[in-house]
């Protein structure tokens, strides 16, 4: 068994999560964006029992869209992400050869983007479930994939609320997640 893979005595999967998850929250359809603020609202409540992994590819992923808008956007945009990763229980991890290797042997990951099934090697070798608002995963079928919820909009606690709200100067459409 792998060093960080649950045992037998874990309860419950690990949880994942990525890029489209975090950005999710600027999201121009509203069922998407407030189910993905209602999930790390709810995780940053849990504190330690909120934790959650990303991996260091998507963490790159969610920059390397912000990069794409102007200057004032960014400013406006990257206080709230800089906050909330450094508040809430995230653990951001590397890849490691047994996920690579799994990746491209795994038939159930065959067709999918090649960071689509590192990302998910990684998932299922560690006993893990993706949360995930990614329109072409969510199309997928038996893979440990969990969808963003609609819900009502939570708040976060006041000081990243504010912070939230300000970061809402970028959006993104949900069909490219």
């Amino acid at each position: 068994m792998r060093p960080d893979a649950p045992d037998a005595t874990d309860h419950a999967p690990t949880v994942f999560i990525d890029a489209t998850l975090f950005m999710g929250m600027h999201s121009t359809d509203d069922a998407v964006r407030t189910g993905a603020k209602a999930f790390f609202a709810g995780r940053l409540a849990a504190g330690d029992a909120g934790r959650v992994v990303m991996n260091w590819e998507q963490v790159g992923r969610c920059d390397d869209l912000v990069w794409g808008y102007e200057r004032k956007i960014q400013d406006e945009y990257y206080p709230f992400m800089d906050v909330l990763h450094t508040d809430l229980a995230i653990d951001r991890v590397p890849y490691d050869e047994d996920d690579l290797r799994q990746a491209f042997t795994t038939p159930a990951l065959e067709g999918l983007p090649t960071h689509e099934r590192l990302l998910l090697a990684q998932v299922i070798g560690r006993g893990g479930e993706l949360h995930t608002a990614s329109p072409r995963l969510l199309r997928t079928t038996g893979l440990p994939v969990v969808p963003v919820g609609a819900t009502a909009e939570p708040s976060f606690p006041a000081y990243l609320e504010d912070l939230y709200r300000r970061s809402l100067v970028l959006t993104v459409d949900s069909d490219t997640l």
